[in-house]
């Protein structure tokens, strides 16, 4: 790969990762609206890891507390900030771990990479978040994030599966639509994004094993990087910005972006 695809794959990754506009969308649509090559497996968990350190940085002091609290979680005890906080990260990570290898056994995960699907996505769930956004209550702060709603955004997680739809998007209009504050449901999606890049990786890092792509291991370091500077960029703006404005930019970007798909699909 060149260094400007590399650049180019690892900003749009890094960029979009935790903005809710989907990142696996775009990286779908990179190849096939560009006529690039794919970026490959490895690409891709270089990108994945280089965006899992940037959330883990950004929010180093949370990552710290759920850290703590692991090993009080595994004597059966969550009795503690940490160790709460790790259970309720392991309860919001199940339903899509579970859905995401039944997706990959079955194949319905490559049925579902196309042009179409992805403006679809866009535009609807584009517009869900607009309306759980604009009609959600603040009645809650993440401190107060609960097993049973931790349950509800792992379900609200599951859907981010289908290409488009944004893992970042759908679980922050969860929470939005569960009343937490705009921070705080943003807080609380990029908290359940450690573990859920962390379980996608490790399977896109046994794929690349087994096909024996570990000599792009250079290649990989610097989308790695790239991918970190732009997420730590996007994710620092975008939870600065959430200080006084809503995610109507980013809706409308969707919906733009979704209608331009459609027409190109079925145009």
């Amino acid at each position: 790969m060149t260094y400007f695809h590399l650049l180019l794959v690892a900003a749009i990754q890094g960029l979009t990762e935790f903005l809710p506009v989907s990142s696996s969308g775009h990286l779908i649509l990179l190849p096939q609206l560009s006529g690039l090559d794919d970026q490959g497996l490895t690409i891709d968990v270089a990108t994945h890891v280089g965006t899992l350190l940037a959330v883990i940085l950004y929010f180093w002091r949370d990552v710290k507390t759920a850290l703590g609290g692991i090993p009080r979680l595994l004597r059966g005890r969550a009795d503690t900030q940490g160790a709460r906080l790790a259970l309720l990260l392991v309860i919001a990570t199940i339903p899509v771990i579970l859905a995401g290898l039944v997706l990959k056994l079955t194949g319905l995960d490559e049925a579902m990479r196309s042009v179409a699907v992805i403006g679809w996505t866009m535009l609807l769930f584009g517009i869900l978040l607009y309306w759980t956004d604009q009609r959600g209550a603040e009645e809650f702060k993440a401190e107060e994030w609960s097993i049973r709603h931790a349950w509800i955004l792992g379900l609200w997680q599951v859907v981010a599966l289908i290409p488009g739809t944004s893992r970042s998007g759908i679980t922050i209009s969860g929470a939005r639509y569960l009343g937490y504050e705009r921070r705080d449901a943003a807080r609380i999606s990029m908290l359940m994004s450690i573990p859920t890049i962390l379980a996608s990786g490790t399977l896109l890092g046994l794929d690349v094993v087994a096909h024996g792509e570990m000599a792009l291991l250079r290649d990989a370091a610097i989308a790695a990087a790239f991918a970190f500077v732009a997420a730590l960029l996007a994710l620092s703006l975008m939870m600065r910005l959430l200080r006084s404005i809503s995610f109507t930019p980013y809706v409308i970007y969707r919906c733009v972006l979704g209608v331009v798909l459609l027409w190109i699909a079925y145009g």
